[in-house]
């Protein structure tokens, strides 16, 4: 059997977008057992939480079965890349030591099967807004993180999710823009200007599907969310194909 390599993005676990956070935890622990029987390796990019944040001794309630499921998936040789995303930024070692994933904190260029991938979460690549900068910089402090994890978590918890919430319900998620202002497509061509090697650039946070040739072998896919899509990305060693996990 041929070895494939799956994508996913934001699924945000825990969000009250979820009509029930437990199913679609379920049903990611199902698509890990689906996947894991030809994965070479997964990649996680970005926001599988919807707020994670790790105190010295402390992790957040919940998320067991996905939990569990990966350290199984690692444990029985797969390799699992979770990237970090605006919504599970404040990540320290107990992915790795718990679940045996392997974490990453800046975009990755990488070597898969003879293609050229250029993979991210994608917050902060092209997006030229200062607001969403100063908000960037605030949430990547160390200082400020620090300052966070001495308040109790029975206020930083609720905190963060009515925030979280309160963003969406004011239009956080835009509908597809266009390939001219589509900031992250525009990121990939001037990206690919100086990294012309590249073949694919594989994106979360916009929570829309996408596969869009920019050159000539070159394509820009946007692997959607686990909230409305269910979707998914797998390579097989010759393409990218966008796929939607079972309907229930």
């Amino acid at each position: 059997m041929s070895k494939k390599v799956y994508f996913l993005a934001d699924a945000h676990l825990g969000s009250l977008f979820h009509t029930n956070t437990i199913d679609a935890e379920r049903k990611l622990c199902r698509w890990l057992d689906f996947v894991k029987q030809d994965a070479s390796a997964i990649y996680l990019l970005g926001d599988i939480f919807d707020y994670w944040f790790e105190y010295k001794h402390v992790v957040p309630k919940g998320f067991t079965r996905l939990l569990g499921k990966l350290a199984e998936v690692t444990d029985a040789g797969v390799e699992v890349h979770f990237f970090i995303g605006n919504h599970d930024i404040w990540l320290t070692d107990y992915l790795t030591k718990e679940c045996g994933m392997i974490l990453h904190f800046e975009p990755l260029t990488t070597d898969i099967q003879g293609k050229i991938f250029f993979l991210a979460h994608g917050d902060g690549l092209g997006d030229e807004s200062w607001s969403f900068h100063l908000l960037r910089k605030i949430f990547h402090s160390k200082f400020l993180r620090k300052c966070f994890s001495a308040i109790h978590p029975r206020w930083t918890i609720p905190l963060a999710h009515a925030w979280s919430n309160s963003s969406r319900e004011n239009g956080g998620v835009q509908p597809y823009l266009g390939e001219e202002r589509e900031y992250l497509i525009l990121f990939a061509k001037k990206k690919l200007i100086a990294s012309p090697d590249i073949n694919y650039f594989v994106f979360g946070h916009r929570h829309i599907l996408l596969d869009l040739p920019i050159a000539e072998q070159v394509h820009v896919i946007m692997l959607g969310d686990w909230i409305t899509f269910f979707s998914y990305a797998v390579f097989d060693g010759e393409m990218v194909k966008l796929e939607h996990f079972e309907s229930v």
